[in-house]
């Protein structure tokens, strides 16, 4: 076994490679880019070395530096993770070269399943089942649009270097096809660094179903049961889980005889996972993943098997440590992915600061993978993944209430997250029935993106609690910065002379302006929300949380506060409001009607119109990338440009504007 590896990676990966070296008495090496220098797994492991900027060609993705520091550290080995260098043939081969063993597959495996053209052509002489499509590695324009004609729309563009949803997309229209290639290839060349795509036919009800293999380098290769992976948006995976619901054994047997051919036809070493469509009986290849999965801890839950060890022993030369009739099945897990995004926005990255950060506690059926701690910054450089929330039942149902109580746990706040979301994907009749394919989300937007309600009571009187808190603490440092510190003007406790004391405190909620009417007697507080009556008891806990008392029934919650916005956490949902401080002048509002901002920080790469040019309301203006995914900006109203202030190339911050419409009357 190896004295010490690097791992040539960042976030909850590098923290949960780090946890089984740990175990094995193995040293780690961290690389880390510049606003990583102290992120948890830096801080988790033995030592660490800086290899560049923030941009990941800087860092993260720059070989020739890994490597140095590999060599330099003493290490004898290198764990990609997943993502970035993980299934790229050059980094492997490098590694190699400079002798460093890779814990993954031989560079001519990752070389082969790495092109999704050439791993179909491979796999189809072997009689593997493939959907119709186009895999040529000739990327003539007309030449792909025919194909898709000859496939039958709809079809689905694909990234042949890579996976994670990036550089796809599905086109129902041969109208659109020639725009859809553009975005696909510029999204692949800046993910990949290669452009080039295949085509197959998209099944509209199919369900997304991958197997994990393992294989070691003296002729043996297994499979560790299956992952059902079809919950998922913008082509990427939300929850997973396994076993796949519904798998009868005849299934689960001939699906794993083909993942393993599958593994054996490119004499594959280490982790892999095999992944099909599957639409009703029938089932066929969709791609390999030569590396370790995201979602891997849903295998490790049932089989109690650690795949990172597996990967370090069959890496060390070991044999596998199971042959499959000894690999069990006990139980069920399923998997959410809790990110920093804001699901009402096309599922859009959010940037900022976790500036409070409660997790659940983890034991045996319920597991945390992180890689970010409270007061940790997401920024737009990565991936916004917050946290892998897995959970473990003997069926299920066990299992996913498990789950749901664990997200309703979590407390986030200072930037926008998916945990309510999740909330109400798990909480569906139909995902709690096993009905789902991977159009589950689309299908079924209206129940899991419903209008926003009015935040309940309990959140308005958290809220009224934690501003009359700062005005108080802001009174009593005025008061000891004064001549008088005990004179009665500094005090916050709305006395009146001959009348009720009260103090009225006003929310924005939405749209709507809400009034909490707070009244103090002998210690003890009445609120009037709305105008009605309620008594109200606000206590705080250790954890920095409160637990709000209202007419008896008692609720807990996070509270944030920040200038204004004030943030509330509650176990059923996150609730913004704005205190309207009168007071305080207010700010002339900005006119928006006319304005489109940029989301998030950001380059522009590609713009649809010009100055004078007269658009429709939805019609694409611009096209921006950021966190290597490409993103439209369209027209709120029909107008005409008026101006157009960045070009293609151009790097934009959040909230800057990019076109200035003029809105048609």
């Amino acid at each position: 076994m190896f004295a010490k590896i690097l791992i040539a990676n960042r976030g909850e990966i590098a923290c949960r490679v780090i946890r089984t070296a740990r175990r094995l008495c193995i040293r780690t090496v961290a690389v880390y880019s510049e606003p990583d220098a102290q992120a948890l797994h830096v801080t988790l492991a033995d030592e660490a070395y800086a290899i560049g900027a923030a941009p990941a060609h800087e860092s993260y993705l720059n070989i020739e530096r890994i490597i140095a520091v590999a060599r330099r550290s003493g290490a004898e080995a290198v764990h990609p993770g997943y993502g970035f260098l993980a299934e790229n043939a050059e980094f492997a081969a490098a590694c190699t070269a400079a002798g460093l063993d890779f814990i993954g597959p031989p560079a001519s495996a990752i070389r082969v399943m790495g092109s999704k053209a050439a791993a179909k052509a491979l796999l189809e002489k072997a009689g593997v089942p493939l959907l119709s499509g186009y895999h040529s590695e000739t990327q003539d324009e007309d030449l792909l649009a025919k194909a898709a004609q000859r496939i039958g729309y709809p079809v689905l563009i694909k990234a042949s270097a890579g996976g994670g949803g990036k550089g796809m997309r599905t086109v129902e229209r041969a109208e659109d096809f020639t725009t859809a290639v553009a975005s696909a290839k510029r999204e692949a060349a800046s993910a990949f660094g290669d452009d080039r795509l295949i085509i197959e036919k998209y099944l509209k009800h199919a369900r997304h179903i991958e197997f994990q293999v393992f294989a070691d380098r003296h002729g043996n290769t297994v499979h560790l049961f299956e992952r059902e992976c079809s919950i998922q948006r913008r082509y990427q995976k939300v929850v997973e889980e396994a076993p796949a619901p519904g798998m009868t054994a005849e299934q689960r047997r001939a699906m794993g005889d083909v993942a393993v051919a599958v593994a054996r036809a490119v004499e594959y070493a280490g982790a892999g996972t095999v992944e099909f469509l599957v639409e009703g009986d029938a089932f066929y290849f969709m791609e390999m993943n030569t590396r370790l999965q995201v979602e891997h801890p849903v295998t490790e839950m049932i089989t109690g098997q650690d795949l990172v060890e597996w990967q370090l022993r069959v890496a060390a030369g070991e044999p596998l440590p199971l042959p499959q009739a000894d690999i069990a099945l006990r139980g069920h897990a399923l998997e959410a992915r809790l990110y920093a995004e804001d699901p009402a926005r096309d599922f859009l990255p959010a940037i900022g600061t976790l500036r409070h950060l409660r997790i659940p506690a983890a034991g045996p059926a319920l597991r945390i993978d992180t890689g970010v701690r409270e007061g940790d910054a997401v920024t737009a450089y990565y991936d916004p993944l917050i946290a892998k929330v897995i959970a473990w039942g003997e069926d299920r149902a066990e299992a996913l209430r498990r789950l749901t109580a664990a997200l309703a746990g979590y407390r986030i706040t200072g930037l926008a997250t998916n945990r309510d979301f999740l909330l109400r994907l798990l909480r569906h009749a139909a995902f709690v029935a096993g009905k789902f394919d991977t159009g589950f989300i689309t299908g079924h937007r209206d129940d899991l993106f419903p209008r926003a309600t009015a935040a309940p009571d309990v959140a308005l009187a958290a809220a009224s609690h934690v501003v009359l808190l700062d005005q108080a603490a802001a009174a009593r440092s005025a008061g000891a910065r004064s001549g008088d510190p005990h004179s009665p003007w500094h005090k916050r406790d709305g006395w009146r002379l001959n009348g009720d004391a009260y103090q009225d405190m006003r929310f924005r909620d939405g749209e709507t302006e809400r009034l909490v009417r707070v009244h103090e007697r002998g210690g003890h507080r009445l609120l009037d929300i709305d105008g009605q009556r309620c008594a109200a008891q606000v206590s705080a806990l250790p954890t920095g949380d409160v637990v709000v008392s209202l007419d008896g029934r008692s609720v807990g919650a996070t509270v944030a506060r920040a200038g204004a916005e004030v943030m509330v956490v509650l176990d059923d949902g996150t609730y913004s409001l704005a205190y309207i401080d009168r007071l305080v002048p207010r700010l002339a509002e900005e006119a928006v009607g006319g304005r489109l901002t940029a989301p998030m920080p950001g380059k522009v790469v590609q713009v649809l119109v010009r100055v004078g040019d007269r658009v429709k309301r939805g019609q694409a203006l611009m096209v921006i990338e950021a966190m290597k995914m490409e993103h439209t900006i369209a027209a709120p109203a029909d107008g005409t440009v008026d101006r157009v202030n960045y070009d293609a190339g151009d790097r934009v911050d959040e909230g800057v504007e990019l076109i200035a419409l003029v809105e048609t009357e």
